[in-house]
């Protein structure tokens, strides 16, 4: 199994001086920070896009490319690319682009995303927010598997007979997953065709995903793909220290962030019993000790039989060397007793 590292870039906000952390600084600290990865071992680096004054990182490819350069073998993902609002041919340029600065490391997660500050940005209605994606979709899909592209649809200009350049180097195709959030309809297509599947587990109780996961396995049987190449990820919110007052103070960081994104979306505030809950065994947080961690991906390996986790590991911005360290014990630690 695969075990990666995925983030936002989340950036502090000051209270005394009334603005967010500074993003150069913090996009240095995430290229050292997966340098790092590298140096560990770790499979994967996702990297998120937004487009809010609280997140470092709009333009995910343009980090992986820096990233590609400092490093030697960890696949370089997007997490997620927001394809409804993106161009589907700029996507593949970009990140074919990056597989061949990487030597064939890119993959993208695509995913409608859950924040939808990209639409009006880029100027697109939220009244197609479902065939934006579909049709994309479909177009990017397209571009990555021939390499003349013909091609029709609504909402963008059609193709006739068109490659898009530069190529990836597995005989242009990179590896494409389908970010799902739980919405079965969302399933179903990544199983229809045949795409490898990343399910977001940020709540409740893990179990709860089960039949959603056992309903991708049996569609993507039944669409006649094979067993052999199916590849299923989830990914979750992850913090690791051997120090529990490390731990207990990292609370402050995690309901700092969700505090934020709740107060546009009606949440209540965020409590450290809900923190705790997270962190039980039966919870979707994996925040812990190394031991704590392992076990728990385990346990995820044992019910949903995924080929690849990944930490999501820098919400609430923890300081740069409480980041290192996570990182390195979840290399040094926690990733031998999964694999």
């Amino acid at each position: 199994m695969e075990l990666g590292i995925g983030m936002f870039g989340d950036l502090a906000f000051d209270q005394t001086t009334g603005k967010y952390r500074n993003a150069g600084i913090k996009i240095r600290e995430i290229l050292e920070q997966v340098k790092l990865m590298d140096e560990l071992g770790i499979d994967v680096f996702a990297m998120g896009e937004h487009h809010r004054a609280d997140y470092a990182v709009s333009s995910p490819e343009i980090v992986l490319a820096a990233a590609a350069s400092i490093t030697k073998n960890i696949k370089l993902a997007s997490g997620v690319t927001v394809l409804s609002s993106s161009e589907p041919v700029k996507v593949y340029e970009d990140f074919a682009t990056l597989d061949l600065i990487s030597d064939g490391r890119a993959e993208i997660f695509v995913g409608r995303g859950s924040f939808i500050e990209s639409f009006p940005l880029y100027g697109y209605s939220l009244n197609d927010y479902e065939e934006l994606f579909d049709e994309k979709l479909e177009l990017l899909l397209k571009i990555n598997s021939e390499e003349n592209v013909s091609w029709s649809g609504r909402l963008r200009a059609p193709m006739q007979n068109q490659t898009v350049y530069p190529r990836a180097k597995n005989n242009g195709k990179i590896p494409i997953w389908r970010a799902v959030g739980g919405t079965p309809q969302s399933v179903l297509s990544a199983a229809q065709l045949g795409m490898p599947l990343v399910v977001a587990i940020i709540g409740g109780m893990p179990i709860q995903f089960k039949n959603l996961i056992e309903f991708y396995k049996q569609e993507y049987l039944k669409a006649g793909h094979d067993e052999a190449e199916m590849q299923i990820a989830i990914h979750s919110h992850t913090f690791v220290s051997d120090e529990k007052e490390v731990v207990d103070g990292y609370f402050h960081n995690y309901k700092s962030q969700m505090d934020r994104i709740g107060s546009s979306r009606g949440w209540s505030p965020y409590t450290k019993m809900q923190y705790e809950g997270g962190r039980a065994k039966d919870g979707a947080l994996f925040i812990g000790n190394t031991n704590e961690v392992a076990d728990k991906i385990n346990y995820m390996k044992e019910i949903f039989g995924i080929t690849r986790f990944i930490g999501h590991m820098d919400i609430g911005d923890p300081a740069n060397d409480v980041m290192m360290k996570s990182i390195e014990l979840f290399g040094e630690k926690t990733a031998p007793q999964v694999k």
